[in-house]
């Protein structure tokens, strides 16, 4: 089991980690009943995009020598309607250190196809900015 969801009442939800018994909070967001006072599911899928970029880039960066440590990713979602989905998801990564073309190439070429890049339905607009120093 990777983790367990317990719904708190008032369109908010519970999540464990089990292995490491981190925990977050979902909350509907305003525009779909919610108080918005935390990420909402489809905010986790969308920086779960981000997240895996990342995580999967540090791997390869590491193993390249290259120092990640303090890049950033700022995510945009865009939802649609008829059904509710996410439609687009825009994430623009800043890295605080140089590079060289080589590096860049393989880094962006391992984010972009990440696991959770992979997984997101096809019709799911990805848009990807690497901003290097």
């Amino acid at each position: 089991m990777t983790a367990t969801v317990t719904y708190l009442g008032d369109l908010r939800t519970e999540n464990t980690h089990v292995n490491s018994g981190n925990t977050f909070v979902t909350d509907a967001p305003v525009d779909n009943n919610g108080k918005g006072e935390a990420f909402s599911p489809t905010d986790t899928v969308a920086t779960g995009l981000a997240n895996c970029m990342m995580t999967v880039m540090g791997i390869k960066a590491r193993d390249m020598n290259y120092d990640m440590s303090g890049t950033k990713a700022e995510v945009t979602k865009t939802m649609a309607s008829n059904p509710r989905r996410i439609s687009k998801i825009e994430v623009v990564l800043s890295f605080p250190n140089p590079a060289d073309n080589k590096t860049r190439k393989i880094l962006e070429h391992t984010g972009n196809t990440c696991p959770v890049h992979y997984s997101l339905h096809p019709e799911i607009e990805k848009v990807v900015v690497f901003n290097w120093k």
